[in-house]
């Protein structure tokens, strides 16, 4: 094992971990650029940091309550909202007939039946307001939130999610049929997020470009969901500064994650052309350095799956699970995939995936992350090649 590596991923999740809140469009999401900046500056690079807009969700009262019993909550960022007063509705669980307020369960833990229930629910927009507890994973009860893919086009009713040690009380309330009051009172604000971006120009400059990108944003901290992307991408970083490749190497670390992927499509608006034209996409993922977490690999063709392939087998880190070739990929590799552009992507899971406890040291493998960094630098050693 390479210690000087390994010891640097550390500084490096540690760094990301100080930084109380990652939300888009945060203070913590301005810190975080700031910091990564710092770091490229650091490694030898002229970074910058680029603005986008965006209307922010600033949440004042989140709850369902019900005969004097109350459990805080979230409302999803692509549905409705309330006002102070909140809904008020008999509640049920789903699926199911009638027209109250809906419970079901949603996350890895919840089912899928409960799950589809849930979208179908939030789809017909019947119903005057949706609970939904959220379920992780089974040894890790608590909040865990679910992302906004729709963020810029919010549909269906308000949904309050709430922790999942709320499960048992509200189930036999919906049960019962007894009447609840979902309140997901919010304001909203003019506000920015902030991707940031460096290049190593590379001996050709006539050559198309490798892109590496990482999501800088998260609902929480989500150290091990986050932090392992920040390190490759510096550990990349730092490789390239040193020793310039052919071609020229972009790096970006975009907000807007958990919100539809504001911060890439920003960057995709400002480089029309890249997406497809790029040589080719390094997208660090989700979850790869969670201690206990397993690891998924996604490429956009053979030649670039058996190059990923052959450096983790080589690094002694092969992938838990494959992405079959052609099919859409997950995290923001899809928005590289809906362009037609080539891409190698890490993503892995996460027992603790979207939750406020995915924090260091408890949730990282440092190891097993310093492994997957030495074979994603014998990847990009290997990609700037015509």
């Amino acid at each position: 094992m390479n210690i000087d590596l390994e010891q640097a991923i550390a500084s490096d999740i540690r760094g990301w971990d100080a930084i109380d809140d990652h939300r888009t469009g945060t203070v913590g999401d301005r810190q975080t650029a700031q910091w990564l900046a710092d770091n490229f500056r650091a490694a030898g690079l002229e970074p910058r940091q680029d603005a986008f807009a965006l209307r922010r969700w600033v949440l004042r009262d989140c709850a369902v309550a019900v005969d004097g019993r109350r459990a805080p909550g979230i409302p999803l960022f692509d549905g409705g909202t309330t006002a102070a007063a909140g809904l008020t509705a008999p509640l049920a669980r789903l699926p199911g007939e009638g027209k109250g307020i809906g419970l079901a369960s949603v996350g890895g833990a919840a089912g899928a039946s409960a799950n589809r229930a849930l979208a179908a629910a939030r789809r017909s927009n019947g119903r005057p307001a949706l609970v939904a507890v959220t379920k992780g994973h089974p040894d890790v009860p608590g909040l865990a939130l679910q992302n906004a893919d729709r963020f810029n086009a919010p549909f269906g009713p308000p949904v309050v999610q709430v922790a999942s040690e709320h499960e048992a009380w509200l189930g036999e309330a919906a049960a019962a049929g007894e009447t609840a009051t979902v309140t997901a009172h919010v304001d909203f604000e003019a506000a920015q997020g902030w991707n940031v971006r460096a290049r190593v120009a590379g001996r050709d400059p006539a050559l198309a470009p490798l892109v590496v990108m990482t999501p800088k944003s998260a609902w929480w901290v989500c150290t091990a969901e986050r932090g392992g992307g920040i390190a490759l991408l510096l550990a990349v970083a730092r490789r390239f500064a040193a020793e310039p490749p052919q071609r020229d190497v972009l790096f970006v670390a975009t907000s807007g994650h958990e919100l539809g992927h504001l911060g890439l499509d920003s960057f995709l608006g400002d480089n029309p052309g890249l997406g497809a034209g790029a040589h080719a996409w390094i997208h660090l993922g989700a979850n790869f350095a969670t201690r206990g977490g397993g690891t998924r690999l996604q490429a956009s063709e053979k030649a670039l799956l058996a190059l990923a392939r052959g450096a983790m087998d080589d690094a002694e880190c092969p992938p838990d699970q494959v992405t079959p070739l052609g099919e859409r990929p997950g995290g923001e590799a899809r928005n590289i995939h809906d362009l037609g552009g080539r891409y190698i992507s890490y993503l892995g899971t996460n027992p603790w995936f979207h939750h406020p406890d995915d924090r260091w040291p408890t949730t990282v493998d440092v190891q097993k992350t310093a492994r997957l960094a030495t074979a994603m630098l014998s990847i990009a050693d290997r990609l700037p090649a015509p």
